[in-house]
């Protein structure tokens, strides 16, 4: 009466679909300098910590017996496992099984992940490589009909971008809805010269009579660089490290706080180097990086999208051991205006930060929109407006700090001020709503014209009207409200963060942050 042949049957099928695609298709990926979808897991999760779910899940062909004569795992892997410690959803694509494409068993597979991350408050983390639920033309030999285009697990997919934190992972060619979970999520990254993402491969492309193959189509110079993706990474292994880096900072859920590491700086340390970082001439750029790896932790800032939206640099680093969010203007790029695709950036981070509850530290440097018919063809307007109601609608604490240059509609953008204006200003700032620099010649070019000494006349507008802008004068009407010394930044922004940490709340925005 005993059970165990069926023991001995399931731990047969668990070895077929150890298989994955078979000897060939497995040497082929990995003759690419591609892991295996179980490679994959066995280094990003904590070792042993991996329970996969549906592993027998497949398509199998029966003999005159009734015994298995051929199986064909499902094109997806998932399972709970812990990252670091603390638990998550995997989810793999298996490519060496029919390239990632559908299957029977695919849809269910996907949706049951996604809808555990969301309803147990668990990250995901998605390995893409293949369409990932996508259909081909050979299946309309087993399927003879086609049919109306459906989503699956979408509704989840959407869902978790309120609910829990999201990483993609593009580890090799990634189309249609395998391109579309790329670009669903939290956090993405691509690897160089392994991984594409595209809407369709280049067989399409090449039926609306483009000729371009994989790399010249999605490859990482070109969705790296628009946007569609976070980050570009050398190897599978950099790509497992930065998606638990980026899963450090988060809580599991927007239900939680995320989690403070054991301060290993001091939260007094003062800088001396900031005290002359901005040049006095208000033109020649710095370096807004070192500012920040000064203020903050230690080595704690991780970078988001270094290489689209440049004139804004994003990303999270810790204070005291307090995780939050960074948004830094960057004058090496249109001296920090934000062009439409910084727009972009300014609310990716922002409800990214809202979503889960991080404090946002704004260092700010933006002499306005970016100006022109490029810009304006960019739609910089629609989108600049979006950033600032992103800033506006945030209800996480948001803390500016003034750098130098603060103009117009963007520079307002640094935070709402209808509620509590908690901001420091370093003596370097400059603000107003237009720069002076061109409107003196033009709001006094009557009286420049009648001048016996035009030069020496604009010469003493100039004296007037810089001292008018002199910060100092800004605070005196409590329109600045703190001017700092730069060496204090870190000790003041650290006191922040303790008082911003006491009023966070947990729980779902308003509305769920958008792919």
């Amino acid at each position: 009466m005993s059970w165990k042949t069926h023991i001995e049957e399931l731990r047969a099928r668990e070895r077929l679909a150890e298989q994955m695609g078979g000897e060939e298709r497995v040497a082929r990926q990995r003759s690419q300098n591609k892991l295996t979808v179980r490679e994959r897991i066995a280094f990003l999760a904590d070792p042993g910590s991996f329970h996969e779910v549906g592993k027998i899940s497949g398509k199998a062909t029966y003999g005159p017996d009734e015994e298995i004569a051929e199986f064909l795992p499902a094109t997806m892997v998932f399972g709970r496992a812990t990252l670091d410690g603390r638990p998550a959803v995997i989810l793999g694509d298996d490519f060496t099984v029919r390239g990632g494409a559908s299957d029977a068993s695919i849809a269910g597979k996907m949706l049951m992940a996604e809808q555990m991350a969301n309803e147990y408050g668990m990250p995901i983390v998605r390995m893409i490589d293949g369409t990932g639920g996508g259909g081909s033309v050979k299946s309309l030999e087993t399927n003879p009909r086609t049919y109306i285009p459906t989503t699956p697990a979408w509704e989840w997919l959407v869902s978790n971008m309120q609910r829990a934190p999201v990483v993609s992972l593009a580890l090799g060619p990634c189309a249609g809805l395998g391109a579309g979970r790329v670009a669903a999520s939290h956090y993405s990254v691509m690897v160089r010269g392994l991984s594409q993402v595209f809407v369709a491969g280049p067989p399409v492309a090449k039926a609306i009579g483009e000729i371009v193959d994989k790399e010249g189509l999605g490859g990482w110079e070109i969705q790296a660089r628009n946007g569609t993706v976070d980050d570009v990474v050398n190897s599978e292994s950099e790509a497992f490290e930065r998606a638990r880096r980026f899963l450090s900072y988060l809580p599991a859920n927007s239900d939680e706080l995320p989690p403070r590491t054991t301060p290993k700086d001091d939260p007094r340390r003062r800088e001396e180097f900031l005290l002359d970082i901005v040049p006095k001439d208000g033109k020649t750029p710095y370096k807004p990086r070192r500012i920040i790896e000064a203020v903050f932790d230690k080595g704690s800032f991780f970078e988001i999208g270094e290489l689209w939206g440049r004139p804004v640099v994003t990303g999270f680093a810790r204070l005291d051991g307090y995780p939050v969010a960074v948004l830094a203007g960057d004058p090496f790029f249109l001296d920090g205006a934000w062009t439409a695709d910084a727009c972009d950036k300014v609310v990716r981070i922002v409800d990214l930060a809202d979503t889960f509850h991080l404090p946002i530290i704004h260092l700010v440097d933006c002499p306005g929109f970016a100006v022109g018919t490029r810009h304006e063809k960019a739609g910089v307007t629609r989108k600049g407006v979006r950033a600032m109601a992103a800033v506006y609608q945030a209800s996480t604490p948001i803390c500016p700090v003034v750098i130098r240059k603060a103009y117009g509609l963007a520079g307002s953008a640094m935070f709402n001020p209808t509620r509590t204006r908690w901001r420091y200003c370093w003596p370097s700032g400059d603000w107003g709503s237009l720069p002076m620099a061109g409107g003196i010649e033009a709001a006094y070019k009557r009286q420049l014209e009648a001048s016996a000494d035009p030069e020496a006349e604009l010469k003493a507008l100039y004296r007037k009207f810089e001292a008018m802008r002199s910060p100092f004068r800004t605070a005196e009407a409590f329109i600045a409200e703190e001017i700092i010394d730069p060496r204090d930044t870190r000790p003041l922004l650290v006191d922040f963060v303790h008082h911003a940490w006491r009023i966070l709340k947990t729980g779902k925005r308003s509305f769920g942050m958008r792919p």
